[in-house]
Parts: C-alpha cells; sequence; structure tokens
C-alpha cells in the first residue's frame, strides 16, 4: 500500500513500474516502437480493432450498414492487440498517430482515406453512406449533440471510474466516489432523455445511440467493470428498456463479436474478413474443426477413451 498522501514533485517523470493493469503498455511519449505491417484484405474497409467499446461503435456501425444494404461499407477487421502493444508498430501509428483502437482505412477512395477516433469514424461512415445521420437540420444538429456528449462524457466512465474500480493497483475511496457520483450523472442525463423517446434523439435510431449504447448500454446490461450492483443500473429504467432494444439488434449481435478474444467462444470473432466468418470462424467452430481433424488423425493409432479424454483436455485448453 503506498502512502495515503502523495506530494508531487515539481517535474514529474516516468515511472514505468507504477503498476496497474495497462502499466505496461502506458507510456508519455508518442509514436512507434517496432516496424510491423498491417495486415490487408480485399475489401474496402479496412479496420483495425479491438472489441472495447470503442471498437464496438464502429463493428456495430459496420454491420448495420451492412444489413441496411449497403454493400460499399463490406470490411476486413483485424485484431489489434494493445495488451502486447501492437498499437505502437509502425503500420498501425501509420493510420493512427494516436496509437488508440479502432483506426480505419478506407480503400474506396483515391488516395485511401485513413479515418482515426471512433466518434470521427462513425460520422464519416454516416456521411459516405447517407444512413444513421438525420438529413433534417435541427435533428442532425441533435444526433451529433449526443455523439460528442458520449465522446467528452466516456473517458469519465472508463478513464475515471473504470480504472480506479476495477484496474487501478489498489483501491481509493475518493477516486472512486469521485467517480461514480459522476457516471450516476450521466446515467440519469440518459434516463431522462429517454424517458419519451424510444431512441436518444427521438424515433430514428442514429450513429448516436450505437456511440452510447457501446459505453452506456454495456454498463447498465452488466457487461463493464462488474459494476452494475455497485451503480444501481436497475434504476434506470428508461434507459436499462432501450439498451435491451439495441442489444437485440441482430447487426449489434454481430457487431459486438468481432475483433473480441474475450469471454465465450462462441462470442468470439477474432478476425472478420466475410460475413459467413460469424457462422464458420467463431473460436468455439475454428477449436471443433481443429479436434474434429485431430480425432480423425488419431483414431487408428490409439484406443477411443484415450482419444477421448486428451481431445477434451485440449478442447479446454484451446477454449481458454
Amino acid at each position: 500500500m503506498t502512502d495515503a498522501t502523495y506530494v508531487p514533485p515539481k517535474v514529474w517523470t516516468w515511472d514505468a513500474g507504477s503498476g496497474g493493469k495497462f502499466a505496461n503498455i502506458n507510456r508519455p511519449i508518442a509514436g512507434a516502437t517496432h516496424d510491423k505491417v498491417l495486415p490487408k484484405g480485399k475489401h474496402p474497409m479496412q479496420l483495425h480493432s479491438l472489441a472495447t467499446p470503442n471498437g464496438v461503435k464502429v463493428t456495430v456501425m459496420l454491420e448495420e450498414l451492412l444489413a441496411a444494404g449497403f454493400t460499399g461499407a463490406e470490411y476486413d477487421a483485424f485484431i489489434v492487440n494493445i495488451m502486447e502493444g501492437e498499437q505502437f508498430g509502425s503500420g498501425f501509428v501509420d493510420i493512427n498517430p494516436n496509437s488508440k483502437i479502432p483506426a480505419l482505412m478506407d480503400n474506396s477512395t483515391n488516395p485511401p482515406t485513413r479515418v482515426f477516433e471512433s466518434g470521427a469514424i462513425l460520422l464519416y461512415l454516416a456521411e459516405k453512406f447517407n444512413a444513421f445521420l438525420p438529413s433534417d437540420p435541427a435533428k442532425k444538429a441533435e444526433c451529433m449533440s449526443w455523439l460528442f456528449w458520449q465522446m467528452g462524457s466516456a473517458p469519465m466512465l472508463g478513464g475515471g471510474f473504470g480504472h480506479f474500480y476495477a484496474y487501478a493497483p489498489e483501491k481509493y475511496q475518493y477516486p472512486i466516489d469521485r467517480y461514480a457520483m459522476e457516471v450516476k450523472r450521466q446515467l440519469d442525463v440518459l434516463n431522462i432523455q429517454l424517458a419519451d423517446k424510444e431512441f436518444i434523439c427521438g424515433d430514428e435510431y442514429t450513429i448516436a445511440d450505437m456511440a452510447i449504447w457501446a459505453w452506456y448500454g454495456a454498463m447498465v446490461l452488466g457487461k463493464l467493470y462488474e459494476a452494475a450492483e455497485f451503480l444501481d443500473v436497475e434504476s434506470y429504467t428508461h434507459l436499462l428498456r432501450w439498451a435491451k432494444k439495441i442489444d437485440a439488434r441482430d447487426a449489434v449481435k454481430r457487431g459486438k463479436m468481432v475483433n473480441r478474444s474475450w469471454g465465450q467462444p462462441e462470442g468470439q470473432l477474432r478476425q472478420r474478413n466475410d460475413a459467413s466468418d460469424f457462422v464458420n470462424k467463431t473460436r468455439r467452430k475454428l477449436v471443433y474443426m481443429h479436434l474434429q481433424g485431430a480425432c480423425l488423425f488419431y483414431l487408428g493409432i490409439f484406443p477411443s477413451s484415450i482419444i477421448y479424454s486428451t481431445l477434451i483436455n485440449t478442447g479446454y485448453s484451446l477454449l481458454a
């Protein structure tokens, strides 16, 4: 336990061993740490991301566009392992100098267009395909206001509350209370807004819903920081109703699977190159295919009981 009172030095210096879940990748300097060429698929949109809330915003949007018939939104999605520092590779830094996921390359333009920051990507795609963004000026302004509300508010939820409640090496009451109070205020803002509206901006489902749902919908559905009970999310009834409605959309179900490498194996699609991948290339499906091939190979060598036991243990290992 560190001292309860911290006296800042006159000039702060970086202590690489400061602790916390992300201490090994956080640093006070920018730029690439190593050379790495990004993988590239065949589709116009090339996404490099991870299924954190900011990443989910974009994959939900892409899946919603495809579901609405916009074939130009077809995409390849490659996972970026931020815990291994892949966001500091030279290829990724080329498309996002801020080294944060998600980052998108649109190869349908000449020259290709890079877009980084999740809110910017949502707006770029909405304007490119003229979808999920109101055309009426007043309604568009309302949508933009809520989109930027999310971008400005979520750091309080993630970098503030989430960090001190779930990830910091030690728990202190002051920062947890400070950020819990602000997050509950934000939840109340949304709950009041949704009291008489189907979606955030009214009757129309927009990029504002996608952006806010990825963070605040996940929170009230109990999928962030294991803090649902602590924040009494059940009391925000209008927000919870909206979150469940968004969660039930087919495109949302697909979007939140993409670039996911944790959770239930059937919910993990680590790399997405085709719509059929949701059926054929989930983590569970790939492990099943691996075990099936191994079973056929070893049937003629060992007794079936040994094969069964070995493959079951292998399956558990692969699914971990």
